[in-house]
């Protein structure tokens, strides 16, 4: 009876993985209709970088600006939904003539309102900057009734940056910069400076401690934990893991015990932080020299990234299988790299499940269903 039960549970994963690999292979391309309040908004510019808040409701862009430089806008994902493929985006006047090189979210500054993050490198004799921007920006409100940016300083050449969710670090954010880690509190304007041997081109906080995982040019992974005080030495690094190529990408699952590392040579890595041992490998990525992100759906079991190759890739989290391939629908190029989302619920709670494409000009759904 036993040797049955195991069996029968055995026969059940199966199933449920022929299921899974089904949904996503049978997820078919429809182009999103992206309206505007301001129609110089629409189909003038490149996505470069889309990046969704953590309820999916809205997303950050990055536009590439036709005479160069980057402009930023929010698309209001309310609106998509089975059969509705119309989407809401807003323009707003900030435009930088530098390169955006990372973007976050801030969830609640103050408890007002959405902020977004972002990194800008600098160029010739301008220095870099990260600024924190807030949502409101991005509306047809009066421009007098808009906050301004809550902070702006200029850095070295700024890599990375990620937002800190535990109550024990409230309101900070930080910045990967060349051989330093800054972690600044917008609200005191504290900031606290740890040296590295090495660029930090990836990082993301913990949510269940106040600790900051970072990934450098070198190929090592360490983590911070905030609270400290003392930065003798490189004593205060935690949980320290190796690449043999820049680590590009982080991402912490779940339960905060495992952390996924995507490097320059194409390598996806799994590593338990418990033992520091690398548990699983997901193959297929392409990447020579590009800070690619990595994305993680738990609920959906899946791990999402795009290569050098302009191929966008979906892997069984469980089992790190290549579930499949999808190209893109524009011919490759270094300036054509798709940009992706992927939700159980985009649009929100009520929303709809799939992978949400932005490349070029244009933008597209990935559904489920």
């Amino acid at each position: 009876m036993e040797c049955k039960r195991l069996r029968l549970l055995e026969e059940e994963e199966k199933q449920k993985k022929v299921v899974h690999e089904l949904k996503v292979n049978c997820m078919q391309r429809r182009k999103i209709e992206i309206h505007s309040p301001d129609s110089s908004v629409t189909g003038t510019n490149n996505f470069k970088i889309i990046v969704a808040d953590v309820a999916c409701e809205r997303i950050f862009t990055v536009n590439d600006v036709e005479h160069g430089g980057c402009k930023y806008g929010i698309i209001n994902l309310s609106g998509l939904g089975q059969e509705s493929l119309t989407v809401e985006m807003y323009d707003n006047l900030y435009f930088t003539n530098r390169k955006v090189n990372s973007v976050c979210w801030a969830d609640a500054v103050f408890s007002l309102t959405l902020w977004s993050t972002l990194c800008l490198m600098g160029i010739a004799e301008t220095p870099g900057c990260a600024s924190l921007l807030p949502a409101s920006l991005f509306s047809n409100s009066n421009p007098g009734d808009r906050p301004g940016m809550l902070c702006s300083f200029k850095i070295s050449t700024a890599w990375s940056c990620a937002w800190c969710l535990n109550p024990q670090a409230d309101n900070c954010f930080s910045t990967g910069l060349t051989r330093r880690v800054l972690v600044t509190n917008v609200v005191t304007g504290h900031r606290q400076t740890f040296g590295t041997n090495s660029d930090v081109l990836a990082q993301q906080f913990a949510t269940q401690s106040p600790v900051l995982y970072n990934g450098c040019r070198s190929g090592e992974v360490f983590g911070i934990d905030v609270r400290q005080r003392s930065r003798r030495g490189q004593g205060w690094k935690a949980g320290r893991l190796f690449h043999d190529s820049a680590v590009t990408s982080l991402r912490l699952l779940q339960a905060e015990h495992y952390l996924m590392a995507a490097d320059m040579a194409g390598e996806i890595k799994l590593w338990d932080l418990r033992t520091t041992q690398c548990v699983k490998q997901y193959k297929g990525h392409h990447n020579e020299y590009a800070v690619l992100p990595l994305h993680v759906n738990e609920e959906e079991g899946l791990l999402t990234a795009v290569g050098q190759d302009c191929y966008t890739r979906l892997w069984s989290l469980q089992d790190a299988r290549l579930l499949r391939t999808i190209p893109s629908p524009h011919p490759a190029a270094k300036d054509a790299i798709p940009s992706v989302v992927l939700s159980s619920r985009l649009g929100g709670s009520r929303g709809v499940p799939g992978l949400l494409m932005a490349v070029k000009q244009d933008l597209y759904h990935f559904s489920y269903n």
